[in-house]
């Protein structure tokens, strides 16, 4: 490796390993237990996994069609639909909350007729939670299986075709299972950026305790008045992303082998 890039490489790792072992040093070990133990801390870490698991569903059942649409239809104007896919990647998340409040709030365009209608409010309801998360969350999964549905060779469907499957028989018992490890990877992905949203959620939802309070939003209520459960909770969400990136270490580094 050339020595000029060594100390920027080196100092790149110190930028992002240092806070995590920073967060390491100063956890309170001793008081993982009590912590954990709390019932606001429980009630947060229950919210958050259901809400985290309810949204990876939604996002499945939506964006797996909506992948197939972008990789096997010949619909026009595929790329800019992509492009709007693809928007909440970069798109800050308060921002997203507040699309979401146009849309759905009690004076959105779709939440009033829902409350006039049928006096159903989104906004500030564990329902809430889940939409939001969905919406930043939904992206990650429809470009995975994207990328697998175009990794896929397509002459199995053709085959399938000839034999006398419809398109729907071909996509289940051809398409799907082939891109399978694509699928799992984008719902492991999905589900973690569901569970550590933030900016979408409280903004949407709100941040009130056993209804729209996760984990991120609790980490940052606890930073005010009880920094070890703020400890605690961050170590949770660490050692899921780490759990994440193990699921998915045999795909990236089949990726990069290929």
């Amino acid at each position: 490796m050339p020595a000029p890039l060594l100390v920027p490489a080196a100092l790149g790792v110190a930028f992002l390993v240092l806070p995590l072992i920073g967060l390491l040093v100063r956890a309170p070990w001793s008081a993982i237990g009590p912590a954990l133990a709390r019932p606001e801390v429980g009630e947060a870490l229950r919210l958050s996994v259901v809400s985290a698991s309810l949204a990876t569903v939604l996002s499945l059942l939506l964006g797996v069609p909506l992948a197939w649409v972008l990789a096997r239809s010949r619909v026009r104007g595929r790329s800019v639909l992509r492009a709007l896919v693809t928007v909440p990647l970069v798109l800050p998340p308060v921002v997203g909350g507040v699309a979401l409040f146009l849309v759905l709030g009690r004076q959105g365009i779709v939440g009033s007729w829902l409350d006039d209608a049928f006096g159903i409010t989104i906004p500030f309801t564990t329902t809430a939670v889940v939409i939001a998360e969905t919406f930043v969350a939904m992206p990650f999964l429809v470009v995975s299986v994207e990328g697998a549905l175009r990794a896929a060779d397509a002459r199995f469907e053709d085959v399938a075709a000839t034999l006398g499957a419809d398109r729907w028989a071909t996509f289940r018992r051809v398409t799907l299972p082939m891109v399978a490890p694509g699928v799992v990877a984008g719902a492991v992905l999905c589900w973690a950026r569901a569970l550590g949203e933030f900016g979408a959620t409280i903004t949407f939802a709100g941040n009130f305790p056993g209804t729209t309070q996760t984990m991120p939003l609790a980490v940052y209520l606890a930073l005010q008045r009880d920094p070890e459960a703020a400890i605690v909770l961050s170590l949770v969400l660490l050692a899921v992303s780490l759990a994440t990136l193990l699921l998915l270490r045999d795909r990236w580094l089949g990726r990069a082998a290929a």
